[in-house]
């Protein structure tokens, strides 16, 4: 079976069902190629286990440290995936990997502490050490475009005595790169020059092309990974955004400690839910088939997508990612202001695109827009139709 046909993109549901600036949030006739979610429905596999959990009736409390089921799940996954080694018990179900973020900064940081954030990166690394009432401090990570690496030289320009941790987002969001083993470890040795943590967040490390190769942290040994609190979900790989499920792991008994402590866990007032763990272990044991799957599709539109832009839009310049389902495209000879531009794009052709600039990634994602291609191939060809006449009406109209 197909799962990633085009007719298989149920639109009547996703404007009733897909919100974060997607299907039911954007007015009728509008593409939205936004939010990192797929806009396929999720393994048949998963759909099963839920729904043979849900006629048994019974939807009594969890184990306040999760299931073991998901633990095992978890642990053989990203030894196969990943090659990482880590312990069953050191894991902890949570509500989403966005506050598993937010749970480690709160363990770990305090009011008057500094956390490194990459700009440009996913804001939700801001908003952890932000919920910590810490202070998030940019670091200019400019792409080399050529080589496709991220400039990292400014790291320790930008180190404090109150620097206490270094977010970490592999693969990264929006420049869709993978960490080279060299930049893994440089980062790491400066972490460990000055006595830093590493919030380091996987979520998108299932999505990974096959002209490209995943190395995670741990590959640099579990030792030195002490100091590396983890994050990872399941909405970007399977799909699960609305069952808000993920989890923070690390090496380390003691700041494992911590991370249950900050959660809430104990008390009942966090945790992820059964349901949500049931998905979660079903998608893990049985729909990595889907995931590699949809691998095959996002790379067919990964490569369309890119091309287009450049044969077609020679104001824009696309690059490959080597991870993730997001473009990250240059408009600044058009613009230098992305958010007006994405703003007239829905006005004019009926196009919602994410902005660079401060809001999502940082300032210096100023000049670029994020494309999400986890769509139908007709939706994107629709959608990339529409972003050249869009191009074409803004420097026609002077917008600039």
């Amino acid at each position: 079976m197909n799962h990633f046909e085009d007719k298989n993109v149920n639109l009547e549901l996703l404007k009733k069902k897909a919100y974060n600036f997607r299907w039911a949030e954007v007015p009728e006739g509008v593409i939205p190629l936004t939010a990192a979610d797929p806009d396929y429905p999720c393994s048949p596999k998963i759909q099963q286990a839920m729904m043979e959990y849900v006629q048994e009736g019974y939807f009594s409390y969890t184990p306040k440290l999760g299931f073991d089921s998901f633990k095992e799940a978890f642990v053989k996954a990203v030894k196969i995936r990943k090659g990482e080694e880590i312990d069953p018990q050191l894991v902890l179900p949570i509500d989403s990997a966005a506050r598993a973020m937010n749970v480690i900064a709160r363990a770990f940081l305090k009011e008057g502490d500094e956390m490194i954030v990459f700009d440009p990166c996913d804001y939700l690394f801001r908003e952890a050490a932000l919920s910590a009432k810490a202070t998030p401090v940019s670091l200019p990570v400019a792409l080399d475009r050529d080589n496709r690496r991220m400039d990292l030289s400014k790291l320790e320009e930008v180190i404090t005595p109150k620097t206490k941790m270094l977010g970490l987002c592999n693969p990264h969001n929006p420049y869709g790169l993978v960490y080279s083993e060299e930049d893994l470890e440089y980062i790491m040795s400066i972490c460990e020059k000055y006595d830093l943590l590493i919030m380091n967040d996987e979520i998108w490390s299932d999505i990974i092309y096959k002209d490209a190769t995943f190395r995670s942290i741990y590959s640099l040994g579990n030792e030195r990974c002490k100091r590396v609190l983890s994050v990872f979900g399941f909405s970007k790989s399977f799909g699960l955004a609305g069952l808000r499920i993920g989890c923070a792991y690390t090496t380390d008994a003691k700041k494992f400690e911590k991370l249950v402590e900050a959660s809430e866990v104990m008390s009942t007032v966090g945790g992820a839910t059964s349901i949500s763990q049931v998905a979660a272990t079903a998608a893990m044991e049985e729909a990595y088939d889907w995931v590699d799957e949809f691998l095959e599709h996002l790379m067919k539109n990964r490569d369309f997508a890119v091309a287009y832009i450049n044969r077609e839009i020679p104001q824009l310049k696309a690059y490959k990612p080597q991870g993730t389902y997001l473009l990250y495209v240059d408009v600044s000879q058009i613009t230098t202001c992305a958010k007006a531009f994405t703003e007239f794009l829905q006005e004019d052709v009926k196009l919602a695109l994410v902005p660079g600039g401060h809001q999502f990634f940082g300032d210096l994602s100023e000049g670029n827009i994020r494309i999400c291609i986890a769509t139908s191939h007709e939706i994107l060809e629709e959608g990339l139709k529409r972003l050249k006449q869009g191009v074409q009406d803004y420097i026609e109209k002077g917008k600039e």
